[in-house]
Parts: C-alpha cells; structure tokens; sequence
C-alpha cells in the first residue's frame, strides 16, 4: 500500500468514476475501486455505505444548501422567487471544476435503472425540503408544493444543460429555464 496521501474520498469518488465508466456500475465492485484509488476496502467503507453512496452523498450537503437559501430569500419574495434564489445559489456547488465529475456521474446514473430510481427518490426529497422551508416562511399548500416542485424541475433541466455543455455557470442555466417555465405558465 502506498503511504497516505490526503483527499481520500475525493480519490474514491474519481476512481469509482472511472471504473463504472470503463466497466459499468454493475461491473465495478469496491476492491476494485479501493485498489484503484490506493486505498482499502476499509478506508471506502469509512467514507461510503455502498457503492451507490459514491454517486450520491453530497446529496444532503445540497439540500441544506437550497434550504438555508430559501430561507435567507427576502420575506416580501413570493415562494417561486424564493426557490429561484435558492437554485441560482446552487452555482456556487456546481462550478466549472465540477463539471466533468458531474457528466461523468450523470453518464453512469443514466446507465442503470437502479441509479435512475435512485436519483429521483433525492430529487423527490430535495423537493420535500424545498416545500417545508417555504412552509417555515408562512408559505401555505398548495402554493408551496407547486413552488418546490417547479423549482426541482428547473433544477433537473438546468442541471441537464449545465453538464451537456462546456460553457456557462449553472445559474445560467438556472435562470434560462426559469424564464421558459414563466413563459410555459403565462401561455406564451
């Protein structure tokens, strides 16, 4: 084994990434990803419950950061505006070093109908949290529900173009796909 070298999860994260592209998720077992990042077995189970959790453990990470958005939105801005705040501020989690990492996931995630299922239980839950934080700023239901699920759809388009391209920050894309939702909805 080699000696230690810092950034243990991140270089999981990379080598998993490259095996389930070489070889595909099914294919790909933790030795291996362990073994390619000069690690252990152990040292992956420290960071990672399974080889799912590779894919998606800054999920929580991510749902905290939309949720304090929308509650740092300003009090007078109506639910729609406030998760709109909340997903442009998500560029600052998906940067442009970000990128190929995150087309590399993506690649692998719409590969395998488990890794899909998976994604959308996190989208689903990102949404549940973006709902009760408008909630917790007197936003009543429907309303509030309708916010957070058109917000989880401009952040699945924006982020589906944010990783087709080479070009342009998330909030960008962000705001591109809000426009088009406002104008889908003034029927236009």
């Amino acid at each position: 084994m080699a000696r230690w070298e810092p950034d243990s999860r991140g270089r999981l994260e990379r080598a998993a990434l490259a095996l389930y592209g070489e070889r595909g998720f099914d294919n790909t077992t933790v030795a291996e990803i362990a073994a390619r990042a000069g690690l252990t077995e152990r040292t992956f189970f420290r960071y990672f419950a399974d080889k799912r959790e590779v894919l998606f453990w800054g999920a929580a990470s991510l749902q905290e950061h939309l949720v304090n958005s929308v509650s740092a939105a300003p009090q007078t801005a109506p639910p729609i505006e406030a998760v709109a705040a909340a997903l442009e501020a998500t560029g600052t989690v998906f940067d442009d070093e970000r990128r190929d990492g995150a087309r590399q996931r993506q690649h692998v995630i719409s590969a395998n109908t488990e890794l899909r299922e998976r994604e959308l239980i996190k989208l689903a839950s990102l949404g549940g949290a973006l709902a009760e934080a408008l909630r917790g700023r007197g936003v009543e239901d429907p309303a509030a529900t309708l916010a957070a699920e058109a917000g989880i759809a401009v952040f699945k388009v924006a982020f589906e173009r944010w990783v087709g391209h080479t070009e342009g920050d998330y909030a960008h894309f962000v705001r591109e796909a809000l426009a088009e939702l406002r104008a889908v909805t003034a029927g236009t």
